[in-house]
């Protein structure tokens, strides 16, 4: 059944939140956590954080102001040390992704901010039963064939069963394309086998079925027609980097499939658009918070261009949760 309206994304979410009956927590440690896309995602599949790695200050203090019993760990991952932790249920993350992505220059295991030979580091202290770990599509290119299969079977050694798959968002109930590689390993001892989740984009909202209650807030006459007309799925949204201007929506590719969505694509809008008017209207950071599949109360601060960077460069919810309810099926059964 098709999403039909913004709030229903919400209700999804939020419905998640508890367990169901017999079942407990698992325990997680995240690394390279960023503004809580997969924390939040496996929070609902049922994992209780010890302790979530983050970096960046401004993406700490946004996982510390919307889950205050959350253990947030603002520090370097270099500086990490994983031996307190031995025997959590999950390790999982999302490494830095410019390393491997077309949108950079894909320097792969020569860019300082390729963060996997840390993981590696980390699930050899930590030895959990499950390792998850996700990276963009550029991954799998094939000019990292060696460097891949390096980092697969530094895992392998270590004691793992190691599983790597493209997964669609818009499969999981995401309203955009946003590919993702999502590497997950199983320890040896875990006799159950891993299985990802199976696709549903037939349960997948369209832009106008998502946006639609936020696009009327403020009375806009035209936003049932704008609705009906964006009536796909979106591009992928995008993150960009700290070092650049401010937010938009994406180089002129990724701004002209957002036209065909009737929305304007050039930059970020502070509110919905008002009662007459007229043309494309553009985003709010809150409507692309809701694409990325982020619950309406998950709060990124006053500051639009931070707050856009954070989440288009997080794992959307949904599809960490879909994922880390088949890891929690698979532990609980192994």
């Amino acid at each position: 059944m098709v999403v039909q309206n913004a709030c229903m994304m919400s209700h999804l979410i939020r419905r998640y939140f508890y367990l169901e009956e017999g079942e407990h927590l698992l325990s997680c440690v995240e690394i390279c956590a960023g503004a809580g896309g997969q924390a939040l995602g496996l929070d609902m599949a049922g994992f209780a954080h010890r302790a979530l790695v983050e970096y960046e200050a401004n993406y700490c203090a946004v996982l510390k102001k919307n889950k205050p019993y959350w253990n947030v760990v603002c520090a370097d991952i270099h500086d990490f040390d994983g031996t307190p932790y031995q025997g959590v249920d999950l390790l999982a993350g999302g490494v830095p992704c410019p390393p491997f992505s077309q949108a950079s220059k894909q320097l792969g295991k020569d860019d300082e901010r390729d963060l996997f030979p840390e993981a590696i580091r980390l699930v050899g202290e930590i030895r959990p039963r499950a390792v998850m770990l996700e990276n963009v599509r550029g991954f799998l290119d094939p000019k990292f064939n060696e460097y891949r299969e390096h980092i697969l079977k530094a895992i392998r050694n270590l004691g793992y069963k190691v599983h790597v798959k493209l997964l669609n968002a818009c499969d999981y109930g995401v309203p955009q394309l946003r590919p993702r590689v999502v590497i997950v390993s199983i320890r040896n001892d875990i006799k159950s086998e891993f299985e990802y989740p199976m696709p549903r984009p037939e349960n997948t909202a369209t832009v106008g079925d998502t946006l639609k209650k936020l696009m009327g807030a403020n009375g806009w006459h035209h936003a049932d027609d704008w609705a009906i007309q964006a009536s796909k799925i979106a591009p992928t949204i995008v993150g960009g980097s700290k070092k650049h201007g401010g937010p938009d929506l994406g180089p002129a590719r990724a701004r002209k499939a957002w036209a065909e969505l009737g929305v304007d694509g050039g930059g970020v809008a502070n509110e919905a658009p008002v009662e007459n008017f007229e043309g494309m209207p553009k985003l709010t950071k809150e409507m692309i918070a809701l694409i990325q599949g982020f619950p309406p109360e998950w709060d990124f601060g006053v500051k639009k261009t931070a707050a856009c960077r954070m989440i288009g460069n997080a794992f959307p919810p949904p599809v960490a949760y879909a994922v880390g309810k088949e890891i929690r099926r698979c532990l609980e059964n192994g």
